[in-house]
């Protein structure tokens, strides 16, 4: 994939994945590497699980399971967004959501071919690797946001290897079973999943590129 900077330029988040093996070698060597990411004082706040096969495929079925049981999910422990979502971010997640659904042709008014499409979340939109990402729970924001430096250092080395991901906080809302099955130590607490595998280059909704703002928008340079 070339420079850093075209990596970034063309990654994307992938809700299609072809029914192809990623092998445990691939896996590691992202994970050798991605655990050169920073954090305050080196303190490294991250785990991650990674599944495939049978194994996999138990989480998803249980996963069914609790939803089939509790439709609303299982709550957060954490608030994804906050309640009341302010400008621009309000317009920018709406967009972001009408853009998506409409690769796929599912309009506003089809709440259940949304909430359909919402369920693939568990599904892991096809993709034979799940990630699971995990920080001890002792910890707070600084540390929070250096286990997203190494998401984001992952989703680079996978795009690199010529892999898509997509990294899912809707996984939150069904910490328990996932907990459950990951038989995660009562000090550590999911943070978010992530499908990882090779993209389905024919799938409609791959084809999505979301915006993003001017650097005018959120920069501000003194002194140059």
């Amino acid at each position: 994939m070339g420079s850093v900077s075209n990596c970034i330029q063309s990654r994307r988040s992938t809700r299609a994945f072809l029914d192809k093996p990623v092998s445990k070698k691939t896996i590691l060597n992202i994970l050798e590497v991605a655990r050169r990411s920073p954090s305050g004082s080196n303190v490294q706040p991250w785990f991650v699980y990674a599944l495939t096969g049978d194994d996999l495929a138990n989480l998803r079925q249980k996963i069914q399971q609790s939803i089939a049981a509790n439709p609303m999910g299982e709550g957060s422990e954490y608030p994804v967004y906050p309640k009341v979502m302010v400008e621009p971010y309000r317009s920018r997640r709406y967009k972001c959501g009408e853009d998506m659904y409409a690769t796929i042709g599912i309009e506003r008014e089809n709440k259940m071919g949304r909430l359909m499409q919402f369920a693939h979340n568990f599904e892991l939109f096809g993709a034979p690797v799940g990630l699971f990402f995990c920080i001890d729970r002792s910890f707070d924001k600084a540390q929070w946001a250096h286990l997203g430096m190494f998401i984001q250092t992952v989703m680079l080395l996978a795009h690199e290897n010529g892999l898509a991901t997509c990294a899912q906080e809707a996984w939150s809302g069904m910490y328990k079973t996932t907990s459950a099955h990951l038989n995660l130590p009562e000090e550590q607490m999911l943070y978010c999943g992530m499908a990882l595998g090779y993209a389905d280059p024919d799938a409609p909704i791959n084809t999505l590129v979301t915006e993003r703002a001017e650097v005018a928008d959120f920069a501000v340079l003194r002194g140059f």
